[in-house]
């Protein structure tokens, strides 16, 4: 794979102990419609530059082709996903899956398991509108939870079958988990941006392993 550079903020310089902020009282809710919610917490990841350059140059990025629309494309950004029992690139990751496990214990039900892991190397990489419904059926609910290293991009979301969609913001360090029926009757997307944007990337935990 072709090297990424990223270029950290002198902020980042100043604070190389990577560590996690609290989560009790500064996570923010937003209650969507049809018992769905969305959490936000910037910069929950302190010193969150460490962690990124090690997923930048240790972590086995594919390159992946799926079906669509009748011919084979490429998937417009990079993968890697860890499965249950599977050892994390770096120690935070770990304990941030554990201390999101024991935050959301009673709405989730379960543990946290996975990591599903995407890069985007630049604006023209993206993901299109979609729920999150690995290993679940149709009619049952499942929490994401996406803590987001590098250049800040926007997540969009938007009422499932149209609608007015909410943006919000997610930059380096930042956390946002979509609960309730969120994956069900929301969906949501990062858009390819034609202003300039370094690599970045998203870790997703969920309480079930498909791979």
């Amino acid at each position: 794979m072709t090297a990424i550079a990223y270029q950290p903020s002198i902020l980042e310089l100043a604070d190389t102990d990577a560590r996690l902020g609290p989560l009790e009282g500064r996570v923010r809710r937003h209650e969507l419609s049809a018992g769905a919610w969305v959490d936000h917490l910037p910069g929950w990841v302190r010193g969150s530059d460490a962690v990124f350059q090690t997923l930048l140059s240790d972590v086995g990025w594919r390159a992946e082709r799926r079906e669509m629309y009748d011919r084979e494309v490429e998937v417009p950004r990079l993968l890697r996903w860890y499965g249950a029992g599977e050892v994390l690139p770096h120690e935070l990751l770990t304990d941030a899956r554990e201390q999101l496990t024991e935050y959301y214990a009673d709405e989730l039900g379960e543990p946290f398991v996975t990591a599903g892991m995407c890069l985007y190397r630049d604006g023209r990489d993206s993901v299109a509108w979609h729920g999150d419904t690995l290993g679940r059926s149709a009619h049952s609910d499942t929490m994401v939870a996406i803590v987001s290293f590098g250049s800040a991009r926007p997540l969009l979301l938007r009422p499932r079958g149209g609608g007015s969609s909410l943006r919000f913001p997610v930059g380096h360090g930042d956390l946002i988990v979509m609960g309730g029926s969120c994956q069900r009757t929301w969906e949501h997307s990062v858009p390819k941006t034609t202003r300039a944007s370094g690599p970045r990337v998203s870790v997703q935990f969920r309480p079930v392993d498909v791979a």
